[in-house]
């Protein structure tokens, strides 16, 4: 039986999948069970920010597999502690406490809990959240999601979820009431199409919530830890901004599942002992990986790669004025192609971008869709010059292929 037999039979079929059995992966490259060679431009959606296999990465987990891997969060773990320290020091850069998780899902449901428990007192149980948003799939994370197709018949969902019109300040005004205790995005929409704040919104929401009293919360499972060309995504985009709270998970691993939210010392009182756990979160081996990754981001200085990659990845598609190309959006190494999906063929009851992301499986590049009309660029921070030229010329190749006549 294959491997595509075998998960078919066994596997719950949640995921809509392409065929293709993926076995090994070093740097950017991966190959599959025939042997077939591959560029990487998904990197498991935003998540291995150094390739596969990155020396420092597998030597961390190696190592420390031989100390602890696991032990109860009713004792002090070393590598955990170490890896809050870093994080607060060398990427948040403010006062404030770390809690360990194994996802963005659990991290957001996190920050939703934070934001219940700080408007509790006042009568406040309101988040708003907006349109086209992804916060994750547990039934938390779910409802803050602004999207239908996730919602689907899973309701009732849970209450107290308000979604605003993103990059539309008085959209944000108007959905403020005296039940709302947070705000809560993302500022690029990685699922909901790589959908960037514009500067003028994230400061302005920024500023609605401190003249409002209410909770700042940042969402950067996808666009954080050098993603963007900056530690943070919001710096690329409002240096300084000081949020109440952030979520990571994806990228902080380079592959190792670990998530985890950040609380600005002010509001981390409101969540003591036996307020949130999680039993595997922080553990002291996905602390150890996490730590390797982003001393290694941060000591390679792979955030200065990243911005040249952007330039690289933009003058490149822009030179070719493509007519099955609307426009690049993003920032950094976290890039959405929108397509012209009128200039495209595209059998009828087909998905321009899953076509598209299938067509490019066969001529060797793995890329992921945002949407049915965008294809994201996720490779690694640390991709080269070579890479990216090649990747973009399977690309336009595959484009070209499908153009109408």
């Amino acid at each position: 039986m294959t491997t595509t037999e075998k998960t078919q039979q066994y596997v719950l079929q949640t995921y809509g999948r392409f065929p293709l059995t993926v076995v090994r992966g070093e740097g950017t490259t991966v190959w599959d069970d025939r042997g077939r060679e591959f560029l990487d431009f998904c990197m498991g959606i935003a998540t291995c920010s150094l390739g596969h296999c990155h020396p420092a990465l597998t030597s961390a987990i190696a190592e420390q597999s031989t100390k602890l891997m696991h032990c109860s969060n009713l004792y002090d773990i070393e590598p955990q502690a170490d890896l809050a320290e870093l994080i607060i020091e060398k990427v948040v850069g403010q006062p404030g406490k770390i809690f360990f998780s194994n996802s963005g899902a659990e991290a957001n449901d996190g920050l939703i809990k934070l934001a219940r428990r700080y408007g509790v007192a006042s009568g406040r149980d309101e988040i708003i959240t907006f349109k086209a948003s992804f916060h994750g799939r547990t039934i938390g994370a779910m409802s803050a999601t602004g999207q239908e197709k996730i919602h689907g018949n899973f309701g009732p969902l849970f209450p107290g979820f308000v979604y605003a019109d993103f990059n539309n300040l008085e959209s944000v005004k108007a959905a403020i009431t005296e039940k709302t205790a947070a705000i809560l995005l993302e500022p690029i929409q990685g699922e909901g199409g790589v959908n960037a704040a514009t500067p003028e919104f994230l400061a302005g929401v920024a500023e609605l919530a401190r003249e409002n009293g209410l909770l700042f919360l940042l969402d950067e499972v996808q666009c954080g830890f050098g993603r963007t060309g900056d530690l943070n995504g919001y710096d690329t985009i409002v240096p300084g901004l000081k949020p109440d709270g952030i979520s990571w998970a994806k990228g902080m691993g380079g592959g190792f599942p670990i998530g985890c939210f950040y609380v600005a010392d002010e509001h981390a009182a409101l969540l003591g002992p036996g307020s949130h756990g999680s039993t595997y979160g922080g553990n002291a081996l996905a602390c150890a990986a996490s730590h390797a990754v982003i001393s290694t981001i941060i000591e390679e200085e792979l955030t200065a790669n990243v911005q040249a990659r952007e330039t690289q990845i933009r003058e490149v598609i822009e030179s070719w004025n493509h007519p099955a190309i609307m426009k690049i959006r993003g920032y950094g190494l976290l890039l959405g192609v929108g397509l012209k999906v009128d200039a495209l063929e595209v059998p009828e009851g087909k998905v321009a971008s899953i076509m598209l992301c299938a067509e490019l499986i066969d001529a060797g590049l793995l890329l992921v869709p945002a949407g049915p009309e965008t294809v994201r660029l996720l490779p690694p921070l640390n991709v080269k010059a070579d890479e990216v030229e090649k990747a973009l010329e399977i690309l336009k190749h595959t484009l070209d292929r499908h153009l109408k006549s």
